[in-house]
């Protein structure tokens, strides 16, 4: 998404101010809708496999095919918008998100699911982007920032109340739906934004737009589907000799991406992926990271839905609720990180996040041995606060970080390109949840050895989780030691940040 953004000229008078303050309130709203339907869906999980008799394969691919999606179309869903119309595409997503959620609902099948998510993936890919650039073509710069604060007080919303609402609604089983309901409740929120929005958002395009790279769009999602789909079947397949030649060409895919890439960038100056940005050594380390906290928390989140629910046996909504401790410190922290923490302390309060979130791993991992199958939620309250404390104090600083020394001009390519390398890294990681997790538990387990094995995986996935967070301790020593200040306006936000709550 470029950074040049159309502003739009605004009449003294109240009419025009209450539409656009009407469609922040739709626009925030869709993006409220996205973040709880990306958190909400792992506290259903176990109940969908257990209902749908879905395999532990399709229960990856429900969680890895939107966010495969998501990100194979995020960088595209912006510059359609920059192009065609920021208003029109958001209501081509809004409504494509509405009824790719009725057929998640309306699902027969394990497989009807797996493609309505990534349908559900492809649409939201469409409608987030546009979000952040209605609000900088519709407000003025000196109110931006005001928006921008409500638009981070949505995203820690989301992330607080996606479990719980998750919990809720598969444990209330509303008109006999039980987790279908988690999907079908977009129905009234999506018709009502699609209807609202075609009235109060006012449209905008860009002056001028980067051209589209689908070429490049293929290749993105055909090199994660070759690494992605053999990781996710293997275990099933029992690890074939194709799976490993695909996983080595999707290596092959990648490289040639990179290099038609290059050549797209001298021919025309659109690429999907700006390679210059690389060369700065600041983004680089920066995106390495953004990806590999990506896996790890895509390993985390949903192995420890399992571990709670199948290994443990707690009900949807005991298991929604022992997250909320870990959702608050998540929003105090990142709160605390940008506010006063980093501006004195700079690079090292994200290191140390990493080595506290680490820590509360590890103490995690303690807890489940020490205390077994009678552990209790109170008991794991400490370590998902230590966590939740060192995931605050990353994910809300690691942007700017990641982009205090990029050039200004590529500031909206870079900033589509975080968001899209985070949902890729969250991919790779629901991927990686059949070798660190589903591998070592055994395919024919009698009733009485479900919770042992279940709590023996779920320790083996954190200690990875832990060496995750290591890595990044590690990677972060090349960012820079004091992110610099952005002068609020300059800088159009592209995309749209997915919380980690993932």
């Amino acid at each position: 998404m470029t950074s040049t953004e159309q502003t739009l000229s605004t009449t003294a008078g109240g009419g025009t101010d209450r539409r656009r303050w009407f469609a922040l309130a739709i626009v925030m709203t869709a993006a409220f809708m996205d973040l709880v339907d990306v958190t909400i869906v792992n506290i259903a999980i176990p109940s969908i496999q257990r209902e749908e008799g879905a395999s532990f394969s399709q229960i990856q691919w429900i969680t890895a095919g939107y966010a495969l999606a998501f990100a194979a179309g995020l960088i595209t869903g912006g510059r359609l918008g920059d192009i065609h119309g920021r208003k029109r595409i958001f209501l081509v997503g809004i409504g494509g998100f509405t009824v790719a959620s009725a057929l998640c609902g309306l699902a027969v099948n394990p497989e009807m699911l797996v493609a309505a998510r990534f349908l559900q993936g492809g649409m939201a890919a469409l409608m987030v982007p546009q979000v952040l650039s209605i609000v900088h073509a519709t407000f003025p710069a000196h109110e931006r920032g005001k928006v921008f604060g409500l638009f981070g007080a949505v995203v820690g919303l989301g992330a607080v109340s996606g479990p719980l609402l998750g919990a809720l609604l598969t444990e209330w089983n509303l008109f006999g739906w039980g987790w279908r309901s988690i999907f079908l409740i977009n129905l009234p929120v999506g018709v009502a934004g699609l209807i609202l929005g075609g009235r109060f958002i006012t449209e905008s395009k860009a002056p001028r737009a980067l051209k589209l790279d689908l070429v490049g769009v293929a290749l993105v999602t055909l090199g994660l589907l070759m690494l992605l789909y053999p990781l996710i079947r293997g275990r099933e397949l029992g690890w074939p000799v194709w799976g490993y030649g695909s996983m080595a060409g999707a290596l092959v895919v990648l490289a040639a991406l990179v290099a038609y890439e290059r050549r797209k960038s001298a021919r025309d100056g659109s690429p999907l992926v700006e390679l210059s940005l690389f060369r700065v050594k600041s983004f680089a380390a920066g995106i390495a990271v953004q990806t590999v906290f990506g896996v790890g928390l895509g390993v985390f989140f949903l192995v420890w839905t399992l571990y709670m629910q199948v290994g443990l046996g707690w009900s949807p909504l005991k298991a929604g609720l022992t997250g909320v401790p870990f959702s608050i410190a998540v929003s105090v922290a990142a709160g605390m990180s940008v506010q006063k923490l980093v501006p004195r302390f700079g690079r090292k309060v994200l290191q140390a996040g990493a080595l506290v979130m680490a820590a509360g791993v590890l103490l995690y991992v303690w807890e489940s041995a020490h205390y077994g199958l009678a552990v209790t939620p109170w008991q794991m309250a400490l370590p998902l606060v230590v966590m939740g404390v060192g995931m605050g104090l990353i994910v809300a600083p690691l942007t700017d970080a990641i982009l205090s020394e990029v050039p200004r001009e590529h500031a909206g390519s870079a900033s589509g390109l975080i968001n899209t390398v985070q949902q890729m890294g969250n991919a790779l990681g629901l991927g990686l949840v059949s070798v660190v997790f589903f591998g070592t538990i055994s395919e024919h387990l009698r009733p009485e050895q479900v919770g042992p094995a279940f709590a023996d995986a779920f320790r083996n996935a954190l200690g990875w989780v832990a060496v995750v967070m290591v890595a990044i301790f590690l990677l972060m020593f090349a960012l820079p030691k004091r992110p610099a200040q952005h002068v609020e306006g300059e800088q159009a936000p592209a995309g749209h940040q997915e919380p980690a709550l993932v």
